[in-house]
């Protein structure tokens, strides 16, 4: 019975560690600076006053591939960039795993691809990513102008890498910046996010 009663209590510290780590929507988004593909440093506090979305991206990754192939992802970062959004897309593939990449390897990407984040930022060791607990490529988070975040998880209720689901499906994100600029509450402010396993060091 005590061994039960240990493993019982180990379990519900586990949940509630995950459950703290989730940044829940009104949170600060924590502060970071990565570098970009370009060689630029770039931190989440230089953007304050303006929306911004964190885009955890691999190309490898099917259900990433689903957005990027169809055109859909770069269709979003026009659409949303174009309005004053800042779009951060994050890699945190560690060397050696799926979705680690070289600036130039993801400049020429984003060159092949037609993309247009703000700006790809290579994350190789994870900080960024387990900063905001990131789950999964992709995995969406809307931080507003004063800070907070007010959506995070996946990009649409399509839970498949198959293309063919974008016809029907209800895009979270817009719903979430569409929100915010309207001056209303973001009413999904957070989802499962689906797609790969993002590929960290440890």
């Amino acid at each position: 019975m005590k061994r039960f009663g240990v493993s019982v209590l180990m379990v519900a510290l586990a949940v509630s560690a995950g459950v703290a780590r989730a940044l829940p929507p009104g949170s600060a988004a924590p502060d970071f600076k990565g570098v970009d593909s370009n060689g630029v440093t770039h931190s989440l506090s230089e953007y304050r006053g303006k929306l911004v979305v964190l885009e955890w991206a691999n190309k490898g990754c099917p259900y990433e591939q689903k957005h990027y192939n169809s055109g859909n992802m770069e269709s979003l970062q026009k659409q949303w960039t174009a309005k004053g959004v800042v779009w951060l897309s994050i890699l945190s593939s560690a060397p050696g795993e799926q979705g680690y990449v070289t600036p130039a390897a993801e400049n020429e990407y984003l060159k092949t691809m037609n993309a247009s984040p703000t700006a790809a930022l290579l994350d190789p060791k994870g900080t960024i990513g387990h900063l905001y607990d990131a789950r999964t490529t992709p995995h969406m988070f809307v931080i507003d102008p004063a800070g907070k975040i007010v959506y995070q998880g996946a990009l649409d209720d399509k839970p498949t890498p198959d293309p063919a689901s974008l016809k029907t499906a209800d895009n979270y994100l817009n719903d979430a910046l569409n929100a915010v600029l309207a001056g209303k509450p973001v009413a999904v402010a957070v989802t499962k996010p689906y797609g790969c396993a993002v590929k960290y060091a440890n």
